[in-house]
């Protein structure tokens, strides 16, 4: 295999933008630290460090090859491998097969019950990626999709789903369609002209308004979650800190400039790791 070729599946995967898997590696951290009430297991934390980056590239893998024929006519896609012809939709098939056979061995090290979860966590990252075709909410799917390692790894190390895990997941899938409206905010006028759907066209010009109620609730549910669990100080910080990047991060998408919104979106990596870190101090 040519070095070309190893650094097209290497795009492909987007090994190099971490911005994904980290978004998805902070909810899951949650459910581990809910779950254990303290440090969780090493092994469980690192067989889900390691399932969410591959993961994560598997479904980065499938999108590409459901938006093959889309993404050549939007600007910021259309150099990604498959459109550029880097990478063929065969090859791209069997390397989303490969990654999520390695993430579902290692699910099968853990309990009955994050087996039993991860078929459905395996249906949520094939069936997203088309969502855009037939709905405006592809978000709520990618949310969902995103959210679904939060009950799996409750279940790897507590072999339960107590009532919170629903409550917590609510909280990421809401969150989840905030961020991933800014960064559909960025696609919006390509996304129009090639008929693909997304709630920021759903939203239209009330985008802001409702990327703001998201974000509201998310915080109130973070208060809830810490009235719920009796957090400590350190907690309430870090949602007040994540209140601050909401903030900024409206200010931002004031104007719907593309290059501000994706910043944006990417500004809600720090929201994750601010509440992880809340967590973790608390039960240090």
């Amino acid at each position: 295999m040519s070095l070309a070729k190893v650094e097209a599946f290497w795009q492909l995967t987007r090994m190099n933008k971490p911005i994904g898997w980290l978004l998805l590696l902070w909810p899951t951290l949650w459910a581990l630290l809910l779950a254990a009430q303290g440090i969780p297991d090493l092994k469980v934390t690192l067989v889900f460090i390691a399932g969410v980056i591959l993961m994560r590239s598997a479904g980065c893998v499938i999108n590409d090859f459901a938006d093959r024929k889309v993404d050549g006519h939007v600007k910021r896609t259309n150099q990604r491998p498959i459109p550029s012809g880097r990478v063929t939709p065969k090859e791209a098939i069997a390397l989303f097969l490969i990654l999520a056979v390695v993430s579902f061995a290692l699910v099968l090290s853990m309990n009955t019950l994050t087996v039993q979860l991860s078929l459905v966590g395996i249906v949520l990252a094939f069936i997203y990626p088309f969502m855009k075709r037939f709905t405006h909410l592809p978000q709520l799917f990618l949310g969902l999709a995103f959210s679904w390692s939060i009950p799996m790894a409750w279940a790897a190390q507590a072999n339960e789903l107590a009532s919170a895990v629903w409550f917590v997941f609510v909280i990421n899938v809401l969150w989840t369609i905030a961020y991933d409206t800014m960064y559909a905010m960025v696609d919006r006028d390509d996304d129009l002209k090639v008929g693909v759907k997304s709630t920021a066209i759903l939203f239209g010009r009330n985008d802001k308004l409702i990327i703001g109620l998201l974000q509201f609730v998310t915080l109130a549910m973070f208060i809830g979650l810490g009235q719920w669990y009796q957090l400590g100080a350190a907690f309430y910080w870090s949602v007040l800190v994540a209140a601050a990047l909401f903030v900024f991060q409206q200010h931002l998408i004031r104007h719907r400039e593309r290059p501000n919104c994706f910043q944006a979106f990417l500004n809600n990596n720090y929201v994750g790791m601010a509440i992880t870190l809340g967590l973790f101090i608390t039960y240090w």
